[in-house]
């Protein structure tokens, strides 16, 4: 059976577009085209294909994705560099989202306790 670019776009959920783009990125090879017939995704490709979107969903851009498919030397500890990288970003993104949080609950008790319909408690604090 031939894995054709519409066949590997619907298997994998995506668009053909997606996989020209990650084509004309360098992130996959485009396969040779055959004198007859269509291009042949090999499973190699489409399981690459399918580690780019997987590892997209999980916050990598395409440069990271791009480093971890090029590791070459000593790779698992450059990815486990990379990881760790990547969990200190998540975590200082996790601690500025929770102080937002706790900024946004204290405000909106501000609002539940304000009397006065002229002056929102809210706005006031955006404006500091």
């Amino acid at each position: 059976m031939v894995n054709t670019i519409s066949k590997v776009a619907k298997s994998l959920g995506i668009n053909i577009e997606t996989v020209r783009f990650y084509e004309r990125k360098g992130l996959i090879q485009q396969p040779n085209k055959p004198k007859i017939g269509y291009r042949d995704y090999p499973k190699s490709t489409v399981d690459r294909i399918a580690f780019i979107k997987r590892s997209q969903e999980l916050g990598f851009t395409l440069n990271e994705i791009q480093g971890l498919l090029n590791l070459n030397d000593n790779p698992c500890k450059q990815v486990q560099e990379m990881a760790e990288t990547k969990l200190l970003n998540v975590q200082q993104k996790m601690q500025d989202l929770q102080q937002l949080e706790r900024a946004l609950k204290t405000v909106l008790l501000q609002c539940e306790k304000n009397a006065n319909d002229e002056i929102c408690p809210l706005i006031d604090a955006l404006k500091k």
